[in-house]
């Protein structure tokens, strides 16, 4: 299988993964805007291109695939998804497998207020959101909300840019200085997570791993736990079946009052995979069947529960010489 993962950072451990259950029936390929970006050691091939909003970035992605002779590709970043669901059309005509959602679901994903009315439409349990201060004040005066909430950017990703809020006066000045934010209501339950994959044939889950949060840092989980839910894994389903997902995804939820309730979902490797992957839910393999053409039958649920994962940080170190001999500049 040669694969095109773009915007690579720091994802060592994930290619080193890719590479231990592929072995030598790999070839994985690498692009980054930064020449020193880590994971790019744990490539066959690494390109440095240009920054994902430069006119030249597609063509030159496209002109890789073509290079290399790509069969899947994905990204490591949130920005670049969009990217990915927008030109879908011209990776698969290059027979490439777009590891990214379809275009419309794409631009849920990072429109916070946008996917909690598509949510709320389909009846399907989420963190309840405001869209302007107006909106949020009369849900507050009719005793539907209360206080503190949690303001963050409507187009965000993660955590950024969130933060609590405990008075109506505080709210009211923040939302007015940033017509951006999004007010939501307070989640004090339990925070979960499931890595999934969405089978690029059938379109349908047939991979689930959840995992409560022990710790997190702002790029998210760095400790956790697995456990097993049949609820949890019916309720992915149900959401999953009013939208259009192709590959791995990373989805928030929380547990509160005996029900589970959608946070977010990211279309990509989540940070945390690397716990289902070392829980045997090896997501490198569904894609090498998917690449070959063959559906994936469901495994949900085929882990134990109570495996433990304790993230930490490690370095490369490499000479600037060897760097330069491995790199292709483009």
């Amino acid at each position: 299988m040669n694969i095109l993962f773009c915007s690579v950072g720091r994802r060592c451990e994930l290619l080193k993964d890719f590479r231990r259950t592929m072995g030598e029936d790999i070839k994985i390929v690498v692009t980054d805007n930064s020449e020193v970006a880590p994971a790019m050691a744990f490539a066959d091939r690494a390109y440095q291109v240009p920054l994902i909003n430069a006119p030249s970035y597609i063509p030159m992605i496209l002109d890789i695939c073509k290079k290399e002779k790509i069969q899947a590709v994905t990204t490591l970043i949130d920005p670049e998804i969009m990217l990915l669901a927008e030109h879908r059309k011209e990776f698969e005509a290059l027979g490439v497998t777009v590891l990214a959602p379809y275009e419309e679901t794409a631009k849920l994903c990072f429109n916070k207020y946008e996917m909690y009315q598509f949510l709320t439409k389909h009846q399907i349990n989420t963190v309840k959101t405001y869209g302007t201060y107006g909106e949020f004040h009369s849900a507050y005066e009719a005793g539907e909300i209360s206080l503190p909430v949690f303001v963050k950017p409507r187009t965000g990703s993660g955590s950024v840019g969130a933060r609590k809020i405990e008075s109506i006066e505080l709210l009211e000045q923040v939302t007015e200085a940033d017509e951006s934010l999004i007010i939501q209501e307070l989640m004090t339950g339990k925070d979960l997570d499931a890595d999934v994959y969405v089978d690029t044939i059938s379109h349908k889950p047939v991979a689930m791993f959840s995992k409560r949060k022990l710790s997190t840092t702002i790029g998210g989980a760095n400790k956790t736990i697995s456990f097993k839910d049949d609820a949890l894994f019916s309720f992915i389903k149900e959401i999953l079946s009013v939208m259009q997902f192709n590959g791995p995804l990373d989805m928030d939820f929380f547990y509160q009052d005996g029900k589970y309730y959608l946070s977010e979902i990211n279309p990509r490797f989540g940070g945390a995979y690397l716990h289902a992957y070392g829980a045997g839910v090896d997501f490198v393999k569904l894609i090498a069947e998917n690449v070959k053409g063959v559906e994936n039958q469901e495994i949900i649920g085929n882990y134990e529960e109570d495996i433990v994962m304790m993230m930490y940080d490690s370095v490369v170190i490499r000479k600037k010489s060897e760097i330069d001999a491995s790199m292709i500049r483009l």
